[in-house]
């Protein structure tokens, strides 16, 4: 044995064949490319650059986003006019039906204002009437006696009153007399109670004539008259023209029948037991 057997040696391993192969291979391969694009490389063209100018979308969105918004705007000032028109409407409504209880409540506060008043001055005219005879007439036998002794001597000194009554003139005269004998009431319109004024007022009516209710208006709701040359069919009035407590017809022959008091009632008395003022011709 060779005294150099054992030594190891330094030289490195031999390769396999095939890894040393491939190895070649793919340098071999590496270099071939890059020496074809070498080859190649001044004989291509230059590269061609084409813009290609695409359809321009956002000026027709923009159009249509502002139109919507446009509509949209449009239909919210649409709905807040309505809303602000069914607002207007309402309230007008409101005020006016509140207008409407306002005016029926003056209405009828100026009608029962109205009404009182004109109460308050029948009152107030019936009641002078009934001071002015507080010493008269205690009943109604008492008056008709008192009648009876002065009617003579009345029809004796005045000749010019007129004893007979025609036409409309009849007519209100028996109304008048028909009523003789009925209660007195203030206020009173008939058919078996009345006032003064009523009594008047009612007679005229028979024949269509339409009198004031009370006796300060019927005072002067004709001509006036003398005392002297009365017919049947005249107002008799006491008082003041314009401002008469009391009214009566004359029904000829120097009589007259009114609705006195409580205390007679209706009575047909001469004009000595209780003279008047004055007189007013309406029919």
């Amino acid at each position: 044995m060779s005294h150099t057997a054992h030594i190891p040696s330094h030289r490195k391993p031999r390769q396999r064949a095939s890894t040393t192969a491939l190895r070649a291979g793919v340098a071999g391969g590496v270099l071939s490319t890059i020496a074809v694009a070498g080859a190649a490389g001044p004989a291509q063209a230059e590269p061609v650059t084409q813009t290609i100018e695409m359809p321009t979308i956002t000026e027709g969105l923009s159009t249509a986003v502002a139109a919507s918004a446009q509509a949209t705007q449009q239909v919210a000032h649409d709905l807040e006019t309505q809303a602000q028109q069914d607002a207007a409407a309402a309230k007008a409504a409101k005020t006016a039906k509140k207008a409407k209880a306002e005016a029926v409540r003056k209405a009828e506060a100026e009608k029962k204002a109205e009404a009182a008043a004109k109460a308050k001055a029948e009152a107030e005219a019936e009641a002078a009437e009934r001071a002015s005879r507080t010493a008269e007439r205690t009943t109604l036998s008492a008056s008709s006696g008192s009648s009876g002794s002065s009617g003579s001597s009345a029809s004796a000194s005045t000749t010019s009153y007129s004893s007979s009554a025609t036409g409309s003139a009849a007519s209100v005269v028996a109304f008048a007399k028909a009523q003789v004998g009925d209660a007195y009431v203030s206020g009173g319109t008939g058919p078996n109670s009345w006032d003064c004024s009523g009594l008047v007022q009612a007679a005229f009516r028979s024949v269509g004539v339409d009198l004031p209710r009370v006796s300060q208006s019927q005072s002067t709701a004709g001509t006036q008259v003398s005392l002297s040359n009365l017919q049947p069919g005249d107002i008799l009035y006491w008082g003041g023209a314009g401002s008469a407590y009391h009214v009566a017809v004359y029904v000829g022959g120097g009589q007259f029948v009114g609705a006195q008091n409580s205390g007679t009632g209706v009575v047909q008395a001469s004009l000595d037991y209780d003279p008047p003022s004055g007189a007013v011709r309406v029919l």
